[in-house]
């Protein structure tokens, strides 16, 4: 079984920079996409990127789009999303996911981790 585990979360100021990190065990980390969704209560999931297997293409969506770097590792099979001048509303819980081709790239994704809790303070 294929377990993703988030880490980084924690409360932070309006304009700070944040690190999130997403370790994977138990799959082919080398051969699957990567996603970065998060969620609140009141807008729901929303995708934010993907980053391909290889690491050498991203796609970014919502508001973090331009605020935001996906980057992966796999030889530690880590993918990490670095986030900055974040606002209040970028406050969610964040959840990495793991998906393949073709289905990741319609935003299907199959593993999910457990998510980290960002909480932007104004």
């Amino acid at each position: 079984q294929v377990q993703l585990v988030e880490s980084g979360g924690g409360l932070v100021q309006a304009g700070d920079s944040l690190r999130l990190s997403c370790v994977a065990s138990g799959g082919t980390f080398s051969n699957a996409i990567m996603g970065w969704f998060r969620q609140t209560p009141g807008n729901g999931r929303e995708f934010v990127g993907r980053i391909s297997e290889s690491g050498t293409s991203t796609s970014y969506s919502g508001s973090l789009k331009g605020r935001c770097i996906i980057s992966r590792d796999n030889t530690k099979k880590t993918v990490y999303l670095h986030m900055e001048s974040l606002e209040p509303e970028d406050t969610a819980v964040y959840y990495c996911a793991m998906g393949f081709y073709p289905r990741a790239q319609l935003k299907e994704f199959d593993y999910w981790g457990q998510g980290t809790q960002v909480t932007v303070s104004s």
